[in-house]
């Protein structure tokens, strides 16, 4: 078994968690610029788009990395081992430092495709889908990011993964019948980590981290190896320095100005990275996260989410 990087982390880590539309080269940046995770994934990118000529220039973008983000793993999904394998090659050509498969999305498209969740119901396939990526990524390392079962906990479908020669697996500590509706199953991982032997991967918990103290708190009680936070970075690129985002009014007053500061310049960035590629539209989802709280939250949210452009959105804060 090949850890590469992983093998060199501090115990506990923690990981940016790969998300569609969210985690894009840009927002990755100003995460990592103020706050730097261990471990950077990039938003999933499709393996069958990748290795069709037209798919792949479409799809390159969402490639793009920076230094500041390393360690830097592209993670990849397909229901084709050939693809995989291909798209893993990629990857390791990129530059990037490990391929990750997701193997538990549960958007209903993926699936169709036979890749995210539905492997979980393709022990056999899933296996080969792994071993393609570990003969095209080579000698990076290759991870899989999953959920704990389908429709119930699959104590088989885990164990199979730890024995298939990946370096890391991450657990949503979900099913996905589950999806996010019910509390995440963090006490799982004490039984999992039983009588594991010294070749099993590294063992990733992801699913109800509020921030860095909680996820820090849920990983050593529960004996991971690392933890994933998601959403909670949603307006709060200093997360992982350990910063909480401003909570009253007097905090506004002295944060404030950083967090407008932070806004412009991820605009700026979105823009100069994306024209005419993206639709400046999709920053408004940050916008109402990165207000949340401010006195004038529901009147910041308002303006901004009528802004155009990075100028529009530095004219915004002109009266604040």
């Amino acid at each position: 078994m090949n850890k590469g990087f992983w093998d060199k982390l501090p115990r506990p880590f923690f990981v940016l968690a790969p998300m569609a539309d969210v985690t894009d080269a840009v927002f990755r940046r100003v995460v990592a610029e103020r706050g730097k995770p261990d471990v950077v994934f990039t938003e999933f990118v499709s393996a069958d788009g990748l290795m069709h000529p037209v798919g792949r220039e479409h799809l390159l973008v969402n490639l793009r990395y920076s230094e500041v983000e390393r360690p830097i793993v592209a993670q990849i999904w397909s229901g084709k081992p050939g693809n995989i394998e291909g798209a893993a090659r990629l990857v390791r050509e990129l530059g990037f430092d490990g391929v990750d498969i997701n193997m538990g999305c549960p958007n209903k498209g993926v699936e169709k495709q036979g890749g995210g969740a539905s492997l979980i119901r393709h022990y056999d396939l899933a296996r080969e889908i792994i071993e393609s990526a570990i003969r095209g990524a080579n000698p990076l390392p290759v991870s899989v990011k999953t959920r704990i079962g389908y429709n119930d906990l699959d104590l088989k479908w885990i164990k199979m993964l730890m024995y298939s020669g990946i370096a890391a697996l991450t657990l949503h500590l979900r099913t996905r019948k589950e999806m996010s509706k019910v509390i995440a199953h963090w006490g799982l991982i004490p039984e999992l980590r039983r009588n594991l032997s010294q070749f099993a991967p590294l063992l990733i918990g992801n699913g109800d981290v509020t921030d860095l103290k909680d996820a820090r708190k849920k990983v050593v009680s529960y004996s991971a190896d690392g933890g994933m936070i998601g959403r909670a970075i949603f307006g709060n690129p200093w997360l992982f320095a350990g910063i909480g985002r401003p909570a009253s009014p007097d905090e506004w007053a002295k944060r404030g100005g950083k967090v407008f500061e932070t806004m412009i310049e991820h605009s700026k960035l979105f823009e100069e990275a994306y024209a005419g590629i993206k639709n400046f539209a999709v920053m408004r989802k940050f916008f109402g996260a990165y207000v949340a709280g401010h006195p004038r939250a529901n009147e910041l949210k308002l303006a901004l989410m009528r802004c155009g452009s990075a100028m529009e959105v530095e004219k915004v804060f002109t009266g604040y």
